[in-house]
């Protein structure tokens, strides 16, 4: 029982962050809103979550690590997005590209970085 209710305290905190976001955001306060969105909140939320249930410093160090690298290829989406929508591609068309980019930047990264030994 106890679980269940740690369970649902962990998904209550990290939804609510997401659509608080969202209502900042919809109420015109972009700026607010991308800030917050910008911050790393969701991987900052996994790593006390992970602590709190592992202990396992060494375990949070590897995640971090693996964020920084994996942060690099997302930011293709944040690029070509607004620069598709401006050429006229549409909201939907924009953001499959921008996806489907940002999902071939991932394969990148990955093979670059086991190239390098490193494992995520």
């Amino acid at each position: 029982m106890a679980d269940m209710i740690y369970y649902s305290i962990k998904v209550l905190a990290t939804a609510g962050l997401v659509v608080l976001v969202g209502e900042i955001i919809k109420r015109g306060h972009l700026f607010g809103g991308a800030l917050l969105a910008s911050l790393p909140l969701t991987s900052l939320l996994v790593m006390v979550w992970l602590y709190l249930e592992t202990g396992d410093s060494l375990k949070i160090a590897a995640l971090s690590t693996g964020i920084f690298w994996l942060v690099l290829p997302s930011l293709v989406l944040f690029l070509l997005l607004p620069v598709l929508i401006k050429a006229d591609w549409g909201f939907w068309l924009s953001l499959l590209t921008a996806v489907l980019a940002t999902a071939l930047c991932y394969g990148v990264m990955l093979a670059i970085l086991k190239q390098f030994g490193m494992k995520i």
